[in-house]
């Protein structure tokens, strides 16, 4: 389990992982020794598994986020399914659920004319797919990382 300290280590990690150790030790009144070997001991548990680099899809012409359930025509199409789906660039995200649909996944396109093509001419064709429902999304007004 984590203590106040690793908490507030993956917290200022997360909003600053570039930030240094000697940073979140002063912020945290220990030595920048404690902060390193706290940070390790993250990673050898699996609780910080990397680091990444935002990228802001419209910046780069991607203004059409969409969310799609999908159906497969049997539970056991669903290792087939989901290598034919990350096949796809556009898909981001995936999904394997409880409920309506079978996966869910998000995808990311530059036009409302690519996410037709992706749909009639790369998704719906795909074998283990029996259909698809497709939720585009119009604003994110939440987006924040996990904290413990």
């Amino acid at each position: 389990m984590i203590d106040n300290l690793d908490r507030a280590i993956l917290h200022a990690l997360q909003k600053n992982a570039r930030g240094s150790y000697a940073e979140i030790a002063k912020a945290q009144a220990v030595s920048p020794a404690t902060i390193h070997v706290r940070v390790e001991k993250l990673k050898k548990a699996g609780v910080i598994t990397g680091t990444e680099l935002k990228v802001d899809p419209k910046a780069l012409g991607f203004d059409i986020c969409c969310f799609i359930g999908i159906t497969l025509r049997k539970a056991g199409d669903y290792p087939k399914a989901l290598e034919k789906l990350n096949a796809l660039p556009e898909v981001v995200e995936a999904h394997y659920t409880t409920g309506q649909y079978s996966v869910f996944i998000k995808v990311l396109v530059r036009s409302i004319d690519d996410l037709q093509r992706l749909l009639v001419e790369r998704l719906q064709v795909i074998e283990e797919v029996q259909s698809t429902d497709t939720l585009i999304s119009l604003e994110q007004p939440i987006q924040r990382p996990f904290l413990p």
